[in-house]
């Protein structure tokens, strides 16, 4: 992404290693998204969706992330489903390390 940050004012402190462990390793992390939309014939009814995300180790949320993906490729490629796919194509149910049953027993 060229001139990500051209609009900043961007600084960069080096800092020490033990203050890196002390201070920086957990690597906080949130934000939200809303979203609103219509329904009806004529858009009469109005909605709003918030998501909201906090985190307190944005690198072990991230690495969860990547590992439970990898868990649903394993499981698409077991049954031939193989090539490039979006999140959109995943199965979330693929991304647990539950199995379907115990998905469907404890959260239906």
């Amino acid at each position: 992404m060229p001139n990500y940050f051209a609009d900043y004012d961007t600084s960069v402190t080096f800092i020490s290693l033990d203050e890196l462990r002390e201070k920086h390793s957990a690597m906080p992390h949130g934000g939200f998204v809303i979203r609103s939309g219509v329904t009806g014939l004529n858009g009469e009814n109005k909605h709003v969706i918030e998501y909201s995300l906090k985190l307190d180790s944005n690198p072990e949320f991230t690495s969860s992330a990547i590992l439970a993906f990898a868990r649903a490729a394993y499981r698409m490629a077991q049954k031939g489903d193989i090539g490039c796919k979006t999140v959109f194509d995943i199965p979330p149910a693929y991304l647990s390390r539950r199995s379907y049953e115990e998905l469907i027993s404890t959260l239906l």
